[in-house]
């Protein structure tokens, strides 16, 4: 009888990736799903994580080099197959997985899955695979990186070329740098915590394995294991926040504005991380927050985020592009708006192959939307911060450049000093952070002061 060399770390993860493909899943849900049918935990759930979600960000490149290695189109492949291809291949160019074990199990896979004709084609395509390295694989389909950079680094890191042409004019055109920030979307991000100010503390989060963050004051990284673990989590005294998005929502709650300063709005509230912090710092200056949203679901997490924070605060759900207050009735406005997430592609690994560039353009309009209600709301002398998790150029500095043209009652407010102790924040007024700089997701700011 033949021996089924096939492990549950990598049943596990090729689940996850036949729910992302067939299905639409997001890895990072149906992750845990896989994890807990397979009964994975310590070393073996790190090793299925890793294995599907270093295969979905690979993918693009993967599909190039198993096309390269059969004769018919992949998308005549049948998907199971093409899956467990795409597995394989990942474990031969990406990981320390010896070949052999990496095309003994895919084959196993494709066999329990597919069919024992297909197992014997995933046998010869994965060893054509492996007679390169990527780097091999680069020299061979990628163009020259003298010819055209942006496919050469396309190919070689994983990303699509429209996003890498998109984070090189963010960078100024430096593709020492642009190789940078593709090469750390591709490590895993760790998990970090915000402490919700007047709930929770980071010495809690550190007595209980964490390790605070290096700029947030109400940051800390739990290095493994899983934040629910700790009490503070459970019992919603603190939750799951990028520090680089504690980092934004803090700078516009320091920055000065002219008294008063009691009335804060959090135009796209959900899923309620941001709306937590500006809660927690608002109580303990006897304010009060309006958390509008327009989708009832994620208004629910934003109730699941306050709940228990004892000052005051009213959640609406509303669309924010038609305010239902009086004009100039805050004093300051957060507006997080939706944008394509391309600032996160670490923690989304399938969200880069399938994002595209028309979705910019659809969101343009939305965010230009958003940020003219966001002025429209904020009372003279107050101050506007707009975010986005993304450092695509028509999604931050050209898209406020759009709103602001011709106005001469907002002023740009330099953000940098209000992010005390970060390094590389450029020449400002607006900051951009990013994960091969800063460590954090790459969210920009931009702070907004309504003049008259």
């Amino acid at each position: 009888m033949r021996r089924d060399r096939t492990d549950p770390a990598r049943e596990a993860a090729f689940e996850v990736l036949r729910a992302v493909s067939a299905d639409d899943a997001y890895a990072n849900l149906a992750m845990p799903a896989a994890l807990r049918r397979h009964e994975l935990s310590g070393r073996d759930a790190a090793l299925a994580t890793e294995l599907a979600y270093g295969t979905l960000r690979g993918q693009g490149t993967y599909d190039e080099v198993i096309g390269a290695c059969v004769t018919r189109p992949l998308d005549g492949l049948d998907p199971p197959l093409l899956d467990a291809l795409r597995l394989g291949a990942h474990q031969l160019l990406a990981t320390r997985v010896p070949p052999h074990a990496a095309v003994s199990t895919g084959v196993d896979l494709v066999r329990r899955h597919v069919n024992e004709g297909a197992a014997r084609m995933a046998n010869a395509v994965l060893r054509r695979v492996g007679e390169r390295d990527l780097d091999g694989w680069a020299a061979r389909l990628a163009p020259s990186r003298e010819d055209d950079a942006v496919g050469y680094l396309g190919f070689r890191h994983a990303h699509p070329e429209w996003i890498v042409r998109a984070f090189r004019d963010a960078l100024g055109g430096d593709d020492a740098e642009l190789e940078a920030a593709l090469r750390a979307d591709n490590e895993p991000a760790g998990v970090t915590l915000a402490a919700r100010p007047g709930r929770g503390t980071v010495a809690e989060l550190v007595e209980g394995g964490a390790t605070p963050t290096r700029w947030s004051p109400y940051g800390a990284v739990v290095e493994s294991g899983s934040p629910g673990r700790l009490a503070a989590v459970r019992d919603g005294r603190a939750g799951v926040q990028d520090e680089g998005s504690q980092l934004v929502a803090l700078a516009l709650a320091t920055a000065p504005v002219d008294p008063p300063d009691e009335r804060w709005l959090d135009l796209c509230a959900g899923p309620g991380g941001k709306a937590a912090l500006l809660a927690g710092l608002l109580t303990e200056r006897g304010g009060r927050l309006l958390a509008v949203e327009q989708h009832q679901h994620r208004a629910r997490l934003v109730a699941q985020a306050l709940a228990g924070d004892p000052g005051e605060h009213e959640i609406l759900v509303a669309d924010a592009t038609k305010p239902s207050w009086p004009e100039a009735d805050f004093d300051r406005v957060l507006l997080d708006a939706p944008c394509t997430g391309l600032g996160a592609l670490r923690r989304r690994p399938e969200a880069r192959w399938r994002r595209r560039p028309s979705d910019v353009a659809g969101l343009r309009q939305l965010q230009g939307d958003l940020l003219r209600s966001a002025l429209w709301s904020v009372r003279p002398g107050g101050l506007v911060g707009y975010i986005t998790c993304s450092p695509h150029p028509a999604e931050t500095a050209t898209l406020v450049d759009d709103v602001l043209a011709g106005r001469d009652d907002v002023e740009r407010v330099d953000a940098r000093p209000y992010l005390p102790g970060v390094p590389d924040l450029g020449d400002g007024p607006d900051v951009q952070l990013w994960p091969h700089r800063h460590g954090t997701d790459a969210m920009y700011l931009a702070l907004l002061r309504r003049t008259e």
